[in-house]
This record gives C-alpha cells, structure tokens and sequence, in this order.
C-alpha cells in the first residue's frame, strides 16, 4: 500500500488507443446475502420484420432478457430461478398466471416483448411483478432503440426492476474505469487505461503507455476522465473524453501533479501539486483554469474528494505524524481530522448520499476497506484476510457497492463489497495486472 503515489517514471513511449481491448472481465459472487429475492426473467417474445433469408424474425443482436438476468443475480441480492422451472413463459400482461410463478417459487417476475422496426432499429416493453402481490410494480416502454445501444437499454431495465424491489436505486447501467498493467521483463510494462460495462462486457483502451497511468476519475456527466500520466518525464494530469478520445492537458507544473477529483458540478477539480514545494489540495476552475490554493502545510496533503454537495472536501495528511483523514471546507476554511483508529486511514470518498465515508484503513497488520459513519463515527472494517494490499475504493453512485484493487494470489484484481460487507465480488482478468479502477457516476437514461 503507498500512500503517496507518484513514482518518477523515464518516458518511453505513449499511445492514444480507441477500440475493442483484450482481456474479457468475468464477475465471480464469492458472498451473496443468505437469501435474496428469488427472481424469474422470461425470454423476451419478438416480433416484427422478418429475415428473408430464414424466415423468422430478425433476431436483435444482444439477448435482453440474458442482460437483465445476469445484472439482477450479480448484484448478489437476487437468486436467479433456473428457466427449466418455468411452467409457463408469459410476454404479455394478460399472459401471467401467478400460480405458475408460486409454484417456481418466483417472488418478482420480469417479462417482455421486442419488436423489430428493421434497420437495426427495435421498440421494447419490459415488465416487472411482484408475484406475492399479483401486482405489477415497473413498466417501461423504450422505442426506436439501435442495436448498439440493446445493451444499455438492458442495464437500465434492470435498474428499474432493482430499484422496484428493494427501494434503492440501480447502478447496472454505468461504467467501470481502470489500469491494466502487463509485465514484459526487464522492468518494463504496458500500461493501458481501459472502460468496460459495469457487468465488464466490452472492455476498451482508450489510453495506453509504457509509463504508469494512476488515479482516474470520472465527470458527474460520465462522459471525461481525468488521471495522471508520465509524459515529458514528469506527472501530468489529462482529461481524456470517452467517446472521442481527445485528452488535454490540464496540469503539469512543476514538482508534482495528481490525484484529481471532479466536483459534483463538473466545473471544478481538485487536485495535489507541489509546485509551491509542498504537496498540497488545490482547486481549478475548469473554465478559466485558474487555480485555488486549499491547505498550506509541511506535510503531504493529497487524495481529495469532494462531498456531494460540493461544499467541502476530504483528503488523506501525515501532519499527525501518520496518515490521517481530514475534511476541510471548499475555501479552505474548517479544518477537522476525521479518522483516529490505528495508525492508518486513506484514499477516503465519501457515499452518495454524504452519510458515510469509504477508505483503506489498517486496523491491524493488513490493509482493509473500510466505511465510517460520519454522524456517530463509527468505523467498519468490509473486507478481511481474502485478499491483501487493498486500495483505491470507489462508490457505486447507488451507494450499494464498493468496488477496490487488491492483491490475490501475487496478481492484482478488482473486487467488490456491499456497504454492508454482505456481498463480496471478484473480477477476473485474462491478463495482466488490474489497478487504480473508479466506478462511473449513472448514464443518461435512453
């Protein structure tokens, strides 16, 4: 674990990447809530233009239903029923019989119809029952959907479904950044920064280079990230647009530059620089890129994070003689250390709601994620002895999980815990290292 991250790294080479990335992300639940809700997602029915070649209706070119399925069962708080136990496969209302359903021991159901507008074009209708309560409880209707957007249709399905059955809001529709890292000997690497579905599909580099690539963060809008590169042999912050891949460079002064945060208003971001010969917490205005000094201390102050109400921040100082969490408002006034457990606490965030705080904190000999309640305090410890060197925590913009780095069996992964620590996730790589990973804020919905 570092708690200060920034390595002097030589400059060999930098690419700008855009397209599909190797190295497909598989999602293992290794602790799921005792019992979750028993869920049945029925094969959506289709209908409309048919293929001349075959016959049959042109078949769209993801399995919505799958989608939705795989969301509600990752999550950890649904158990997805077998569709050998179907007794009936129900797309229209007056289709259900919730008999069937009791039967299959089904306590939400979701069912659905496609239809294809041709051209690759399709409307949708999706479905959500409470089975016990014969009741519907979500219906949507997407039209003129393009098939290279079915997958986010999906997610967002599910969202609704997840958010329908348990009262909070669904984060399946969002994205996941983070760092590849693939040894290639001799102290060299390739680092690649990479987005993926937040169910892992579709990994692609936007950013690759022989140099570290650290502390990626996402704008409220989900559409920038900023991180920290090693071109011209020195740190450098980037914002790199998604979709386009155009990346600017928005700090390279001297000493050192890292650690940025987007505002919740997008307009701002926080930041550590030395450039006045101590790492402090600055603040830039993205519009008119001028810049606001926030601490002024002998000691390393670094990895801020705004509140959601964008008021005030928390980082991560050694001015207690150990690093510490402190909070501090946006003008640079009302100082106040947060943490005092153990001799370690960093990398803090804090929930979407603003009632709580995610960090990396050694309670003992290892490293944990942790979450503190900021009203009483009170710090929990999610993760344990299943994995080592955890860092970088990251909220889903649900609150529901958390997701981090850590080190398995000498490779470095990405897992998740829930808030409660009730659910816990693995994700798997085909290869190298995976670091340094932030969970999108939601999408814009279709």
């Amino acid at each position: 674990m570092k708690f200060f991250k920034f390595v002097c790294t030589s400059l060999f080479a930098v690419t700008c990447l855009w397209g599909t990335a190797h190295g497909q992300i598989n999602i293992e639940i290794t602790q799921g809530v005792a019992r979750g809700i028993p869920v049945a997602v029925v094969p959506f029915a289709l209908s409309g233009q048919i293929d001349p070649l075959t016959g049959t209706v042109v078949n769209p070119p993801h399995d919505v239903a799958q989608i939705v399925n795989g969301d509600l069962a990752r999550s950890g708080e649904f158990d997805a029923i077998p569709r050998d136990r179907y007794l009936s496969f129900p797309s229209k209302p007056e289709d259900v019989r919730f008999k069937d359903w009791r039967v299959a021991k089904a306590e939400a159901l979701v069912i659905g119809e496609i239809r294809s507008l041709g051209n690759d074009t399709y409307s949708i209708e999706a479905r959500g029952y409470d089975v016990f309560r014969e009741k519907m409880v979500v219906g949507r209707r997407f039209d003129e959907v393009p098939g290279h957007l079915l997958r986010k249709v999906s997610h967002q399905i599910a969202d609704y479904i997840y958010e329908a059955m348990t009262g909070r809001p669904g984060a399946f529709d969002t994205q996941i950044a983070y760092v590849t890292v693939e040894r290639l000997g001799q102290g060299l690497a390739n680092n690649f920064l990479r987005v993926a579905d937040s169910d892992g599909y579709g990994p692609r580099t936007i950013f690759q280079s022989s140099n570290s690539i650290i502390s990626p963060s996402w704008s409220p809008d989900a559409t920038r990230l900023a991180y920290v590169t090693f071109e011209a042999n020195r740190s450098q912050i980037m914002v790199q647009n998604v979709q386009s891949g155009e990346r600017n460079v928005v700090a390279s002064f001297k000493g050192i530059n890292g650690a940025p945060a987007w505002s919740p208003d997008g307009n701002f971001l926080a930041y550590t620089s030395s450039t006045s010969g101590n790492a402090d917490i600055y603040i830039m205005d993205m519009t008119t890129r001028t810049r606001q000094q926030i601490t002024k201390h002998w000691a390393i102050d670094t990895e801020a994070a705004w509140s959601p109400d964008g008021q005030s921040l928390v980082f991560t100082s050694d001015r207690s003689g150990n690093p510490h969490i402190y909070r501090i408002d946006r003008d640079g006034s009302g100082l106040e250390r947060l943490t005092f457990n153990g001799k370690y606490n960093a990398r803090a965030s804090y929930s979407p709601n603003g009632q709580s705080l995610v960090m990396i904190s050694r309670p003992d000999k290892q490293f944990h994620v942790a979450i503190m309640d900021l009203a009483t305090g009170e710090q929990k410890s999610l993760t344990g002895g299943e994995v080592s060197l955890v860092e970088s925590p990251t909220f889903a913009p649900n609150g529901a999980m958390i997701l981090y780095a850590a080190q398995k069996q000498y490779n470095g992964i990405l897992a998740a815990v829930s808030a409660d620590g009730r659910v816990k996730q693995e994700l798997r790589f085909q290869n190298g290292d995976v670091k340094e990973p932030a969970w999108s804020p939601s999408g814009a919905r279709f």
